[in-house]
């Protein structure tokens, strides 16, 4: 078991290092040649892929396995890593499932549509909260535990 995560906007690499360090779990951290990421630590693997869409996301999902841990926003990846058998988490502290995952890309569909038709849905994206980074670490501490003990 890894975390795959998808580095390239990611808001919590350091709360995903902290709760790996203390669960003695391998981060695989992979973004795009726009961004440049160094963590020493040896637990931590970094991947840079070629500037384009989706390589990131290709790439993670090419290197994931059944059990794996996926942290991603993008709801496309968390599709792909769902049907890998993998457990895969929004940063902003929820987990993705094969029961939730249809309902989010289809109001992302909704989205789009409606901004193609020049209409406004739901206003600006809110800031993010310490709450959300609470319910994270929360979320990740509990599934890191939990795997932990089934190995």
């Amino acid at each position: 078991m890894q975390i795959l995560v998808d580095a390239d906007a990611c808001p919590v690499k350091e709360i995903i290092l902290d709760c790996a360090k203390q669960c003695q779990v391998m981060v695989h951290m992979v973004c795009d040649v726009t961004h440049i990421l160094s963590y020493p630590q040896e637990f931590v693997k970094i991947t840079t892929v070629d500037k384009g869409a989706d390589s990131a996301d290709l790439y993670i999902a090419n290197l994931a396995v059944a059990g794996d841990i996926g942290v991603t926003s993008d709801y496309g990846l968390a599709t792909l890593l769902l049907a890998k058998g993998c457990i895969v988490l929004h940063p902003n502290g929820f987990r993705y499932t094969n029961e939730n995952i249809d309902r989010m890309l289809f109001e992302r569909h909704i989205s789009r549509e409606m901004r193609k038709k020049h209409k406004e849905r739901g206003g600006h994206i809110p800031k993010r909260t310490a709450e959300a980074d609470t319910a994270f670490q929360k979320l990740l501490l509990h599934i890191l535990q939990k795997q932990t003990e089934n190995l």
